[in-house]
């Protein structure tokens, strides 16, 4: 496994993302609170509830399943914000920032997918 500070650095990435999700989601249109706002909020909360689930088991296999589940959904993160700039919920300021933090999110959590499967 890797140092600490990594993976803590890891998790509070994850948790400001997700946070970033339900503020970002919290201006879009009423009709969406069921569709997008709801989809994108889960996939959110799945990045870092996966994360913290696998650290949580014991067996190498398990991590790295609960690992590239995490990674799953940040890559719908990633669709669900396209989605949401190009039908005008968001601006392009906004959409940028929550990608960028994805997609550091997404090099870390493929390092350590990567530095698991080597082991």
């Amino acid at each position: 496994m890797e140092k600490r500070p990594f993976h803590d650095n890891l998790k509070l990435k994850m948790d400001e993302f997700v946070h970033l999700i339900y503020q970002i989601t919290k201006r879009f249109p009423r009709e969406e609170l069921y569709g997008v706002v709801s989809q994108l909020r889960r996939a959110a909360l799945s990045v870092i509830l996966n994360y913290i689930e696998g650290y949580a088991r014991r067996k190498k296999l398990v991590l790295l399943n609960f690992l590239e589940i995490s990674y799953g959904s940040l890559k719908e993160c990633k669709y669900l914000l396209y989605f949401s700039l190009k039908e005008e919920y968001m601006e392009m300021i906004i959409y940028q920032k929550a990608i960028n933090l994805a997609e550091e999110i997404g090099a870390m959590l493929w390092k350590t997918i990567k530095n698991l499967e080597n082991k």
